[in-house]
């Protein structure tokens, strides 16, 4: 019996979860006219953003994709697996705002009855992504394995699957990050800063294509994210599960792993299989008690993911020796699920103001903005030695018991809780729309403190997941580094670092991150600039919005934001397609290998930095906020919204994006393989 058959049921039952949740979060109140309103503003905003990126997808996907099959390397095989990724990745996206934008108002509407009833609707309504992201992915994969699994070209075949996926991805975080942090920067640079009126008051008009942004950017972009992760991470595995059955050594080594090539393949899917039953358990487990506090609501959360985590293990363990394959895979997939765990740890250290790294950030603004910069950008430096020792940890363990399978196996295992990884950080958004509903509504301060409470918490979540993706990422472009040596044909002999070709790549690919966040950075700046002129435009031009007796134009800054950040995301992305194909072509095979790895180890550090920077400048503002360091309207408030405002294009744009870009070179330069085999490079 053909095992993938079980990845098919299981994919199925996660949707059947996800309708019940759906269901859930659909049956919950809508709360007050103001409300239902305001919530209606925001699902227009963000439907009318994804109707025309979507549409500007779609021409680039179907130029590709022509171009792919007309390439005889590839052929037409290639091409609909990847127009196939690309589809999926979108429909991922789609479906997580579209319940995130659903469950913002729910969310608030709940916070008036009991803080449990807010995390509860919140948590599920993430907990939608979460779960149709990992469903549609192990659908997905199984399909393309029944489809070709006995073509010769299988394995040329399904790279082109996850290129499509991450060219969608990359789109959609670069996109709605621009859009998103556009439009917070200018709302709170404009508003807070420039006329001291609160976070979220409706006399702002850049305050609703800020909450639309939560959605396209964290829910749809993230979720396209963490889609692309999930699917190559399975790619790179099949693509390497010659060397699990002992018919290829690697340097001098040889792995008998598996019995034969069939269930190499499986296990990957399986293993998967088991991590979304683990994470729908783990969903159920979330639940916390009626006291606003941060230390409860991330207990909430953790009692949630650790017993996914848990789950996960056992599982993998069942399925792997069940098979007859070597418990060294095993722990390879052990090493990645608690490199994972300690990574998401190490995150919310980092960037919660539960811990001193944040306080103390909290602490310097009061010195003034400089201060605040400063420490919130050494904050980001110093955070990026646990997750980059973790996830060499993780690769060497794995190497030790499995080989360079054992690697592809530990990202198998980081990504197998996905389902309720992504769950805690799509309700991220959702908290902080719930937040900003019931500041525009005039809610109580009991709600108000709930809401606060959960949006602090959405805040961390947030940060924790971005660098659990980041982390996730890195994992995968280096599973997806050896699956590309071994399709090009490299010499594992001839890798050496006294070549100027490997040592010219290494140096031009730990160039392409610091270029690519240059772009996004400043594509924010520019979409800041013309909401910050909206804004005051319309304060000028519409007497009555200061006093609150008119309403601004908010669709004006909805537009703006989606025409700018539209315009903006297209360069950065076709540099990531075109830069490891001008690489491979110009300097040759050898090259690209080391641009790879020039690039996964430049992005990784940096994207971790921008990250938990970012992350660690916004809490210390909501821990000032909270009536600390002398609260809102303080010197040190003023500062650290200065610092906030630094820190969001970083954590929202350039940072995540980053983990896209090494993904999609890393994809883009597997699915060249079989064309590059030949070429030594013009130079």
């Amino acid at each position: 019996m053909d095992l993938v058959w079980i990845c098919l049921v299981v994919g199925l039952i996660g949707f059947g979860v996800v309708a019940f949740f759906t269901h859930y979060v659909k049956s919950q109140e809508e709360g007050s006219e103001k409300i239902r309103e305001t919530s209606r503003a925001i699902r227009k905003g963000a439907m009318t953003f994804i109707g025309r990126e979507y549409r500007t997808m779609a021409i680039v996907v179907i130029v590709l994709t022509i171009i792919l099959a007309v390439i005889p390397a590839l052929g037409w095989r290639v091409s609909v697996a990847f127009i196939f990724g690309a589809v999926c990745s979108m429909g991922a996206g789609y479906a997580g705002m579209t319940m995130a934008t659903s469950a913002n108002g729910r969310t608030c509407a709940a916070a008036q009855k009991s803080l449990n009833q807010g995390l509860r609707v919140s948590f599920r309504g993430g907990a939608v992504m979460g779960l149709t992201v990992v469903s549609i992915g192990i659908i997905g994969m199984s399909i393309l394995y029944f489809a070709w699994h006995t073509n010769p070209a299988f394995l040329a075949i399904i790279p082109a699957y996850g290129a499509g996926a991450s060219l969608v991805a990359l789109f959609a975080r670069v996109g709605g990050g621009i859009f998103t942090k556009g439009a917070d920067s200018g709302a709170d640079l404009v508003g807070k800063v420039e006329a001291g009126i609160p976070e979220d008051d409706p006399r702002n008009a850049a305050v609703i294509a800020d909450f639309v942004g939560d959605n396209v950017g964290d829910v749809a972009g993230m979720g396209a994210d963490l889609f692309e992760s999930y699917v190559e991470s399975i790619v790179a595995t099949m693509a390497v599960a010659l060397v699990a059955t002992g018919a290829i050594a690697v340097g001098g080594e040889t792995f008998n792993l598996v019995p034969n090539i069939q269930i190499a393949w499986w296990l990957p899917l399986l293993v998967r299989a088991g991590g979304i039953i683990a994470s729908i358990i783990g969903c159920f487990m979330v639940k916390v008690g009626e006291k606003p506090e941060m230390g409860a609501l991330l207990s909430a959360l953790r009692r949630g993911t650790n017993t996914a985590i848990v789950l996960a293990a056992i599982f993998s363990f069942l399925i792997i020796t069940s098979l007859g394959a070597s418990i060294g895979i095993f722990w390879a997939v052990l090493a990645g699920l608690i490199a994972g765990a300690l990574v998401g740890e190490s995150t919310t250290y980092y960037t919660s103001y539960t811990f001193s790294p944040t306080l103390k950030i909290s602490k310097a603004s009061s010195s003034g903005a400089g201060a605040t910069i400063v420490r919130g950008f050494a904050n980001g430096l110093l955070s990026t030695w646990a997750p980059v020792i973790l996830i060499v940890a993780a690769m060497l363990v794995a190497y030790k018991f499995a080989g360079i399978y054992g690697v592809a196996m530990a990202d198998i295992g980081l990504l197998s809780t996905l389902g309720i990884t992504l769950a805690t950080d799509a309700y991220g958004p959702i908290a902080d729309n719930a937040g900003g509903i019931a500041t525009m509504t005039g809610l109580s301060p009991e709600v108000r403190e709930r809401t606060d409470a959960l949006d602090s918490l959405g805040n961390t979540t947030a940060a924790t997941g971005k660098g659990f993706a980041i982390c996730g990422a890195a994992l995968t472009s280096v599973a997806l580094l050896l699956a590309y040596i071994l399709h090009a044909e490299i010499e594992w002999a001839a890798l050496s670092l006294l070549d100027v070709h490997i040592i010219s790549g290494i140096l031009l690919g730990a160039l392409m991150p610091a270029v690519f966040c240059a772009m996004t950075m400043n594509s924010v700046s520019i979409t800041t600039e013309l909401i910050v002129a909206e804004v005051r435009r319309q304060w000028h031009e519409i007497k009555g919005i200061q006093e609150g007796t008119a309403s601004p134009d908010y669709d004006k800054c909805i537009d703006i934001s989606t025409k700018a950040s539209l315009k903006q995301m297209l360069v950065p992305s076709f540099i990531a397609i075109v830069a490891p194909i001008f690489i491979g072509v110009i300097l040759g095979k050898y090259a690209l290998a080391g641009f790879l790895v020039g690039s996964i180890a430049s992005g990784l550090v940096l994207a971790i930095t921008l990250n938990n920077a970012g992350g660690s400048w916004d809490n210390a503002k909501k821990w000032i906020e909270a009536g600390n360091e002398g609260g809102k309207g303080s010197p040190a408030h003023k500062a650290s919204v200065v610092g906030d405002t630094v820190g969001d294009p970083m954590k929202d744009t350039a940072g995540p994006s980053l983990n896209i870009l090494i993904k999609l070179m890393s994809v883009v330069s597997l699915m060249l393989a079989p064309v590059l085999i030949n070429l030594n490079g013009l130079l």
